[in-house]
């Protein structure tokens, strides 16, 4: 996996001093942010409860690498957040999830502006919060997942997707990410076996 970020950071290093010195941007710099709608699919284990969508963000920056006239191949690296929420019968259960996401797409272009986008995703667990409220209080705790063996460090998953371009510089995307990999082997209420599910909804500037 830090092979995988490494490459991936190496080819924005590279895209980021192309785009500077190219006069024909087949190569161009991008940053983009919007927001994320996740849940969880429940594996195996003690998942015996409902769970909700949890409102989260995304940003990062992005590279389009045109390769064909209708073909382009589109890395990104985001910070996203994701998680869920679980009803109980004491309050209400917040789990969110602090990741690096390493988006490795190819977008194909259908129609004027309208760009098809999937491709594997890499994505690096880097924190936990958990929060649980109810009529008394709140109680929260954060977990740096480097000093925690409760999840996964790093999971694959896959991403598809649609991004409209309004102009050369500007467009708005909407995808669906599924996880590959279940988080860990043995789940219960705290730390449950399941997988990450996001839709997201946003905007990015191409430069």
């Amino acid at each position: 996996m830090k092979k995988i970020a490494i490459l991936v950071l190496g080819l924005f290093v590279t895209g980021l001093t192309a785009n500077a010195q190219s006069t024909d941007k087949l190569i161009k710099f991008g940053v983009k942010g919007g927001v994320n709608f996740s849940n969880i699919i429940k594996d195996d284990g003690n998942n015996d409860f409902k769970t909700d969508y949890l409102v989260g963000y995304n940003a990062g920056i992005t590279l389009d690498i045109k390769l064909l006239e209708n073909l382009a191949f589109t890395p990104e690296l985001l910070y996203s957040t994701k998680g869920y929420k679980a009803e109980t019968l004491g309050g209400t259960f917040t789990q969110t999830t602090h990741f690096i996401d390493l988006p490795i797409l190819a977008s194909i272009k259908l129609a004027e502006g309208l760009n098809l986008v999937a491709g594997p995703q890499v994505s690096f667990l880097l924190s936990t919060n958990n929060k649980f409220e109810n009529g008394l209080g709140t109680a929260q705790q954060q977990i740096v997942e480097d000093e925690s063996d409760r999840f996964k460090k790093s999971i694959v998953a896959g991403v598809i997707g649609a991004r409209f371009d309004l102009s050369n510089k500007v467009g708005i995307f909407g995808r669906y990410a599924l996880d590959f990999q279940k988080t860990n082997e043995n789940g219960d209420r705290v730390t449950p076996e399941f997988k990450n599910q996001v839709f997201q909804v946003g905007l990015g500037l191409k430069f």
